[in-house]
């Protein structure tokens, strides 16, 4: 009796693990469309880049890139993560609103628009990283590993030895794909956050606002040894159609000029953008 009552007890328990199997291989396999765009090569190349465009039509369903393998690898957030970063800091009250003044501390910074008291919007635009180091600080480690576990945002390593630095260096890692992800969800209100703080992001992401569309979102640079790798993410709210995109870039040679690189993360993905006749 008690054998019996054993087999059909694992019986039932192998069922539902397959069951539940089933379901999230289901869900796995329910996979949006994916089309190669050999013009954003094009586009890339003419800029003396290497990297991946990928942009997400959400009324398509459809993803467009040139290089959908480059697209899933993982690369650090760099300053794209002070979207994450100001989110996490609004909800934890660390930046208390919109008002939020980041003092400068009177001493010399990488960059010359660091080097003033910044209002939040500034410091995001401006991609203040000492303005950013003191949120993360202030946030620490514990509150700072919880909320990017409940956005679910890439695949970070943090501790109490790099809370300052851990989007800039070391092996935190996100791809285009995972960035979309978030910010698709981030626009269709998916995340654990409040109104108020959507409310604020969206002044606050917000790069070009035109005749034709709004432009949101963030640039982001990492230097490993000389070597650069660059983001530019975000949405573009064009026709009353959303579209999201993700572009990451490397220099084609060792030999970079900085300010071109940097220019170029934003100019190839409205290039691209166009290209699909997705902006004028």
């Amino acid at each position: 009796m008690k054998l019996h009552f054993l087999i059909f007890l694992v019986i039932c328990i192998t069922s539902c693990k397959n069951e539940k199997k089933s379901a999230v291989t289901a869900k796995l396999e329910k996979k949006s469309n994916h089309t190669n765009k050999s013009e954003f090569q094009t586009i890339i190349d003419s800029s003396n880049v290497i990297g991946s465009i990928l942009i997400y039509d959400p009324s398509q369903d459809t993803y467009y890139s040139n290089d959908f393998d480059w697209a899933t690898q993982g690369n650090l957030p760099a300053s794209t993560f002070k979207i994450a970063n100001t989110i996490i800091g609004l909800e934890t009250g660390v930046i208390k609103s919109d008002s939020t003044i980041f003092k400068w501390d009177g001493e010399d910074k990488w960059s010359s628009l660091w080097e003033q008291d910044l209002v939040l919007r500034d410091a995001f635009q401006y991609s203040c990283v000492p303005c950013y180091q003191e949120v993360a600080a202030t946030i620490g480690t514990k509150r700072m590993t919880e909320y990017v576990k409940k956005l679910h945002y890439g695949n970070l390593k943090i501790d109490t030895t790099n809370i300052t630095n851990f989007w800039l260096e070391g092996d935190s890692r996100i791809s285009q794909i995972q960035q979309i992800d978030f910010l698709k969800r981030y626009y269709d209100d998916l995340l654990p956050i409040s109104a108020r703080t959507k409310s604020i992001m969206q002044d606050v992401m917000l790069v070009t606002k035109t005749t034709n569309y709004n432009l949101s979102g963030k640039t982001g640079l990492s230097n490993n040894n000389n070597h650069y790798n660059g983001w530019f993410v975000g949405f573009i709210e064009a026709k009353d159609q959303v579209y999201f995109f993700a572009t990451n870039l490397e220099p084609k040679t060792s030999k970079v000029n900085l300010k071109d690189f940097i220019n170029t993360r934003k100019e190839v993905t409205l290039a691209a953008l166009k290209e699909l006749n997705f902006i004028p």
